[in-house]
């Protein structure tokens, strides 16, 4: 996600600095209520202008007039750091990556409002693994963008040409025999070895019960389960499976060309990706299939949700209680979650839209013309377990993906160190870090 960052860099939109409106909050004298609104993907704010608009259609004796102001993903997270300490300068409602989350609900007193209330009319029928990723001991502090369920993307045409199957691929053991066979027959590489996201990571964890703390709250990057899941992954690079991608990760720039070009056969990564096939990777339309992520064999879980935005509202808001209603609706609404689909191409969060083929099997969405599978059949193939790794929520994880992002998994995949011993490394750094 981090990467729509880029988008808004060169964009400057309605901006302001203080609470959307009057300081005692109420409306204006034409009846909306200001809002104003920062977020660092100029994708997302094409959307929430459509959702205000949407909103004021529905609401026309309560219409917002949003305010929206796009920063570069860094500049907006330190600007609101600043003005949280402050307590000056603040928006009414922001989105927050999901690894910045939990740098702003620390402590007994958040910044950020209850959203629970205004969750209730859909809360039913959103995914609560995701729900749960922006709150904190029972409280709604943010809501979902997405599931970002993990699956697998498979360029069917490369496969066939190497005699493989992708649909016997269930297990990671399958993956890795697949991806040796696939080196063998053409000399390419099969999937990815990222070092720039720990995504592929956090899914093997989860699915062998693990995470990367632990049950006191402290780091444990070095526990069994991190251990076997790195090593699993090096077994795989060892043997040919999977190699290193230009840019460290599926979700650069350089990586978009070689995939583009056929360097690549398979990625597991968030059903987000789906947009960058279609945005990034246009020779491929019509050769990729969407399928679930490997698992591991009674396993804890089948999948996991991968980055995110959770999107908050200031407690300090004056007018937090119709900001908070009018982002229920912008974010959890069936309404909301087909525009998600159609617009992001992401997975909603909302499950009744799961169930509108209408939707979901449109055959003028593009997304749906591009791949060779439905997204929304691999989804409900999987829709009982999704899991929530837990790792997600805990207010350090920052300091843990950066160490993974910037050297654990440099010292795996490109130097060859072995993972109990980059792991223990890595265990020191942090506990040394976080003065534990």
């Amino acid at each position: 996600m981090t990467s729509l960052a880029a988008l808004g860099v060169a964009t400057a939109m309605l901006a302001a600095c203080s609470g959307g409106g009057d300081e005692d909050g109420g409306p204006n004298d034409d009846g909306t209520h200001s809002l104003d609104m920062w977020v660092f993907a100029e994708l997302h704010a094409t959307y929430y202008e459509q959702m205000e608009q949407r909103w004021n259609e529905e609401n026309p004796d309560r219409p917002i007039d949003l305010e929206i102001t796009v920063y570069p993903y860094d500049d907006m997270h330190n600007k609101l750091q600043l003005a949280v300490n402050s307590g000056e300068g603040l928006p009414d409602v922001v989105d927050i990556e999901v690894n910045k989350f939990s740098n702003f609900v620390r402590g007994s007193n958040p910044p950020l409002a209850d959203l629970g209330a205004a969750a209730e009319p859909y809360i039913d029928d959103i995914v609560q693994a995701r729900l749960d990723l922006y709150s904190r001991d029972g409280t709604i502090y943010g809501y979902p963008t997405h599931v970002g369920a993990m699956v697998s993307f498979y360029n069917t045409a490369l496969l066939e040409e190497a005699g493989i199957d992708y649909t016997t691929i269930e297990t990671w053991q399958d993956f890795e025999d697949a991806g040796v066979t696939y080196n063998e027959e053409t000399g390419e590489t099969f999937g990815v070895a990222s070092t720039g996201v720990a995504f592929r990571e956090a899914l093997i964890v989860a699915q062998l019960g693990g995470s990367y703390f632990a049950d006191d709250g402290t780091v444990a990057i070095n526990s069994p389960e991190v251990v076997e899941a790195l090593e699993l992954e090096q077994q795989m690079l060892n043997a040919g499976a999977i190699g290193t991608i230009p840019g460290g990760s599926p979700d650069d720039e350089e990586a978009y060309g070689a995939i583009n070009a056929g360097d690549y056969a398979a990625i597991v990564y968030p059903a987000w990706y789906t947009s960058r096939f279609v945005d990034y990777m246009p020779d491929l339309a019509g050769q990729v299939a969407i399928a679930p992520a490997p698992v591991v064999e009674d396993g804890a879980v089948a999948t996991i949700g991968g980055g995110g935005t959770g999107t908050a509202v200031l407690e300090a808001s004056p007018d937090a209680e119709i900001a908070a209603e009018w982002l229920a609706f912008a974010k959890l609404s069936p309404e909301a979650n087909v525009a998600v689909w159609e617009l992001l191409g992401f997975d909603p969060v909302n499950m009744e839209v799961w169930a509108d083929q209408e939707v979901t099997h449109a055959e003028d969405n593009k997304f749906n013309q591009y791949f060779q599978t439905n997204l929304f059949d691999v989804l409900n193939e999987v829709q009982g377990e999704i899991g929530h790794f837990e790792a997600f929520a805990n207010p350090d994880l920052p300091s843990v993906d950066s160490t993974l992002t910037t050297v654990t998994l440099n010292e795996i995949f490109e130097n060859g160190v072995p993972p109990h011993e980059a792991l223990d490394q890595a265990q020191e750094d942090l506990q040394n870090e976080l003065g534990q």
